[in-house]
């Protein structure tokens, strides 16, 4: 745009906030009706239609908005749009500041040049400034092919601030469109990745370059769309049906995290009292160690009102990790689901917990976790797949978490499983345990197989004296006070206590301080 100075300082002044103004409209009303056309006809909102959904309504402030490239070549001189295709600034959810970056897919379809790059970095850099969260809002077709290697180098910066700003700030990544190749990283580094199905896909390589490499035929959404990566590979955190829903959805979650981890998570007034009763529980699980039942059904009544906000429920789903709050303060949950699997722990239960304990640790959520679980998945694809280092991935992050941590064992809790899920002998800071747990290192059948094989197998009814050696093994080293005896549970509980005294030990542990070594980082399992 031209302005024109005809020399008088008051009308001057006019013509140039008049030409702001044009600009500014023209910046944000995008590249034309055609192509917020072909948005729609996709079934997608418009990128600034998404950040009127996230933010509290005439909060947000957008920084750059007259950015634009400098590239030359390949007619890219010739476009020149305002934004260079990303929206970023900040404003309030539940009037807390979070920044954002959203990409506009109507602008080079999203795609990453210098200065898209360049306003992400800044609006990434501020947000660690302020320590405030910041959200990726992601729609582009990656690197933009135009502007070669310094798109590339783009992706550098981000990656790099992904990492510098790990457990320090929330991080969190909203795929609303497609996120190939190296794109596909930067949500990959975040705390939580959100997917809309139908409109969704992430991948490295895409269904062409799968075909011409493996010769395997697969579509974008079969290969990288929401419930792909939602039930299958594990990257997304929740999918959702349609963009309003998820967005509502992040505000939620974002409702439930600190600003950053020098802070505790926020607390809210809670009507449900803190010594209500739980008494419930007692009918929803069976004694019978071998009977399935739903987990969600006991943290629905231990919980706030029943609510919580599940992380990854279709994936590894034999192990439950969902937000919650207790007498209005945030934690966080990771418990066995006998529905599924018995609640084993096999490679992707592990990988699941130990990424959600610390992500729990790093941002102060204290930790609750409910215990009912057989052991490891045994078999060879297991232990070739990795279990030994997938298993101690949770090991590890329990022993590094220093936040306060609550175990409540249910029922069985077998073998090293038993460690790994917050024992006391790895630093859970109140162990509680219900009057039919079975704390072992194997279940009664098989400890007296094992023991008294020879004995079993020599005997005139081999049958009535495995039975009769079960007992025996269970009445010596199973019995609920056993652990209890030994200072391995710190108290032996009524099921309907069972809120009450979780919310008393939280209570207690508010102002737990745990000194840390003098190092860099450990070096966690791979």
């Amino acid at each position: 745009m031209t302005i024109v100075d005809d020399g008088r300082p008051a009308d001057s002044m006019r013509i140039r906030v008049t030409a702001l103004a044009q600009m500014r409209d023209e910046a944000r009303s995008g590249p034309g009706p055609q192509a917020t056309a072909a948005q729609k006809a996709k079934g997608k909102l418009t990128v600034r239609e998404r950040i009127g959904l996230l933010f509290d309504e005439g909060s947000f402030t957008e920084i750059e908005t007259l950015r634009r490239h400098r590239a030359a070549g390949f007619g890219m001189e010739a476009k020149k749009p305002y934004t260079d295709g990303v929206v970023t600034g900040w404003g309030t959810v539940d009037g807390r500041t979070v920044f954002v970056y959203a990409h506009d897919f109507r602008i080079f379809g999203g795609a990453l040049g210098e200065a898209h790059a360049a306003k992400i970095h800044k609006v990434m850099d501020l947000a660690e400034a302020a320590g405030a969260p910041i959200v990726g809002l992601c729609d582009g077709a990656g690197a933009r092919i135009q502007e070669g290697v310094t798109a590339l180098a783009g992706y550098g910066g981000i990656f790099q601030r992904n990492v510098r700003n790990s457990g320090v700030i929330p991080q969190i990544s909203v795929i609303l469109g497609p996120c190939a190749g190296g794109a596909a990283y930067s949500p990959a580094l975040t705390d939580f990745v959100f997917m809309v199905r139908g409109i969704a896909q992430m991948f490295i390589t895409g269904p062409d370059v799968v075909k011409a490499v493996t010769g395997e035929t697969i579509s974008h959404d079969a290969l990288g769309g929401a419930d792909a990566h939602a039930a299958v590979s594990g990257v997304a955190s929740v999918a959702y049906d349609d963009e309003e829903e998820c967005l509502a959805d992040l505000r939620h979650l974002l409702s439930l995290l600190p600003s950053n981890n020098r802070e505790l998570p926020p607390r809210v007034p809670s009507t449900d009292p803190p010594d209500r009763l739980t008494e419930k529980l007692n009918d929803l699980v069976p004694a019978d160690p071998s009977r399935s039942y739903d987990m969600h059904a006991v943290i629905e009544e231990v919980v706030d009102d029943g609510d919580f906000f599940e992380i990854q429920p279709t994936w590894a789903t034999n192990v439950i990790c969902a937000l919650a709050r207790m007498d209005g303060h945030v934690v966080g949950i990771v418990a066995n689901q006998p529905a599924a699997l018995a609640g084993v722990l096999d490679i992707h239960a592990s990988e699941k917990a130990a990424r959600f304990v610390a992500m729990c640790d790093a941002f102060n959520i204290p930790l609750v976790t409910l215990v009912d679980v057989p052991g490891f998945l045994p078999g060879v694809d297991q232990e070739h797949g990795g279990i030994i280092r997938h298993g101690a991935k949770l090991l590890y992050a329990y022993c590094n978490a220093t936040v306060p941590r609550v175990q409540l064992i249910l029922r069985k809790a077998y073998g090293g499983a038993y460690i790994v899920m917050d024992s006391r002998s790895i630093g859970a800071d109140v162990s509680f345990a219900w009057p039919i747990n079975e704390i072992a290192v194997m279940g009664a059948e098989g400890a007296a197989n094992v023991i008294f094989r020879r004995e079993i197998a020599a005997a005139e009814d081999p049958e009535a004296v495995r039975i009769q050696k079960v007992k025996e093994y269970r009445s010596e080293l199973m019995h609920p006070y056993y652990a209890a005896e030994r200072g391995l549970v710190d108290d032996v509980i009524d099921p309907a206590e069972t809120r009450h005294r979780i919310v008393s030990a939280l209570a207690m542990l508010r102002a737990k301080h745990v000194p840390l070594p003098s190092r860099k980082h450990g070096n966690q399992p791979q």
